[in-house]
């Protein structure tokens, strides 16, 4: 395949192969997925619903050990409420806007991704399905379901909406994965800024790099596949027992691909919007930081935000509750914060990224269902 590659959006080949365009492989899996859950409503039909029962009850015993085993660092952060008047308040009320232009980004991703979507309908779908993802074990899945129920009752089209929503999730996934390996080079040769305003400088660049990067992933198959080869040797020789990878790069090439069909000739924006979601989302831990008069190194703090960031993908306690509060409190520390500070900074930034937007998320359905309640449901075709 050649390199340049952005042009390419929607390929329908690989070494010479043909390749289902992106829509007819979503419309496959749709049907098939509809196949599959009308066979499991007959036999449900059929038997009694134990197993469904079994497997509630396991789920909310993981949840609950879960939740005690991570319940005093839970409760100190919560606790940490009666300190907040102790905040900085310019950068108290800076963290609001910075962590509402995270959202906006990723409203402009999936609009983006979406084919031109109405701003409207993503942001009144997506604060509902951040809230149901929030607070449900394992809720990723549960709030990318309510999400695409809710864009199909506002008229977007079901595989448009479904190949929108896998695009800007691969998107946002693939960035913060790539993070801490941004992180890294920093850490070995000891580049340590001092201020919180030298760290803010040093985040900006590891983002900037980022998007150079993300752009050169996008646009070439050769560093694509590299690093698939690279990332495919490393897990064969840590795993000689296991059955070896031998199409990561391939693999790789064609989720890239997938991005690109979604996006279209506007992925630059989309790579563009992918960044700023975490990069605000970044600001805001910064100025919780700030907040609390810490001026921590920067590449440790980056790498804090990226440990709470995995943790918050834990499926056993909603939304990685407990577990984002344990790491992201303890990686602070290690980061040179004060124990005490780190408490009351985990505490602002998760104000802001996980319980504020829970209240909004009831004001985004009551909103969306004021507009769309009356449509007849069903997505265009």
């Amino acid at each position: 395949m050649r390199a340049g590659s952005a042009h390419r959006v929607g390929a329908h080949a690989t070494r010479g192969e043909p390749r289902p365009h992106v829509g007819d492989r979503i419309e496959g899996a749709l049907q098939q997925h509809a196949d599959v859950e009308g066979a499991i409503s007959r036999g449900e039909r059929e038997r009694p619903q134990r197993r469904s029962v079994v497997r509630t009850v396991v789920w909310l015993a993981i949840t609950g050990v879960s939740l005690y085993l991570v319940a005093p660092t839970l409760l100190e952060t919560l606790g940490s409420w009666r300190d907040v008047t102790s905040l900085a308040a310019g950068w108290a009320l800076a963290m609001l806007p910075l962590e509402a232009a995270a959202f906006v980004c990723l409203w402009w991703l999936q609009r983006i991704a979406m084919r031109g979507a109405a701003w409207y309908a993503v942001a009144t779908s997506q604060l509902p399905a951040n809230g149901m993802a929030a607070i449900s074990p394992g809720g990723g899945a549960v709030g990318a379901a309510l999400q695409y129920r809710l864009l199909v009752q506002a008229g977007v089209d079901r595989v448009v909406a479904v190949s929108g929503l896998t695009a800007a999730n691969l998107t946002t996934l693939a960035i913060v994965l790539a993070l801490p390996v941004l992180a890294l080079p920093s850490l070995i040769r000891g580049l340590v800024n001092r201020t919180l305003v030298e760290a803010a400088a040093g985040g900006l660049a590891i983002f900037v790099v980022l998007g150079s990067i993300g752009a050169v992933m996008l646009a070439m198959d050769g560093p694509l596949r590299w690093v698939g080869r690279v990332a495919q040797r490393t897990r064969n020789r840590l795993r000689r027992r296991a059955e070896p990878v031998r199409d990561l790069p391939s693999r790789l090439v064609d989720e890239r691909d997938l991005i690109l069909a979604a996006v279209g000739p506007r992925w630059r924006a989309a790579l563009t919007a992918g960044v700023g979601r975490w990069a605000f989302d970044y600001a805001t831990l910064l100025a919780a930081l700030a907040a609390v008069g810490s001026t921590p190194r920067p590449t440790l703090v980056l790498l804090a935000y990226c440990t709470a960031q995995l943790l918050a993908q834990v499926p056993f306690t909603p939304g990685g509750l407990g577990f984002v509060e344990a790491g992201l409190t303890a990686t602070l520390v290690l980061a040179g914060v004060a124990a005490d500070d780190a408490v009351l900074a985990t505490f602002a930034y998760r104000l802001m990224s996980y319980w504020l937007p829970l209240p909004a998320a009831v004001v985004g359905m009551l909103l969306h269902r004021r507009r769309y309640a009356a449509s007849p449901g069903p997505a265009r075709s």
